[in-house]
């Protein structure tokens, strides 16, 4: 599985009341949860993102609250990958359990820059800056983890 996009910058302690506000959280649509996803720290991220772009960011991606509708908003923004130093550890679980794809690399998200075009291909863990040709290794999925996110989530994947 691979993905390549434009990258969507952000930096440490991103929580999940950014990500999508909880006064949005009382629809189960993931279309208009897409349509507030970022938008208290990027208001124009709706307008700029396209189908299969990359968000980055630093520490602590998706702290807070364990709401799932976080990753739900951030896969049905169009966003194919997020890529953090590091991930809080409910958002990890519920990335995986929606099918988001994430990869921990703190190299890459402390140098890939917003604007960037960014490929990743999830079988290996290479992250590769087409921008700057600088390649990163971030440590992939085990196979059945993988299967999960290709399948769609952990639902999907169990009912298949």
């Amino acid at each position: 599985m691979k993905a390549q996009g434009i990258v969507h910058k952000y930096g440490d302690n991103v929580d999940t009341d950014v990500i999508i506000p909880a006064r949005y959280l009382n629809t189960s649509s993931h279309q208009e949860l897409a349509q507030h996803c970022m938008e208290d720290i990027d208001i124009n991220f709706t307008k700029n993102v396209k189908t299969g772009d990359i968000m980055v960011a630093e520490k602590n991606f998706g702290c807070g609250s364990s709401r799932e509708h976080a990753p739900i908003a951030i896969k049905a923004s169009g966003i194919s990958c997020v890529i953090a130093s590091t991930f809080a550890r409910i958002f990890y679980r519920n990335a995986i359990n929606i099918g988001l794809p994430i990869l921990e690399c703190d190299a890459a998200a402390k140098d890939i820059k917003a604007g960037d075009e960014v490929a990743v291909d999830f079988d290996t863990g290479v992250i590769t800056d087409i921008t700057t040709g600088k390649t990163y290794q971030a440590e992939p999925f085990p196979p059945f983890i993988q299967e999960i996110i290709a399948d769609g989530g952990l639902i999907r994947h169990v009912t298949k």
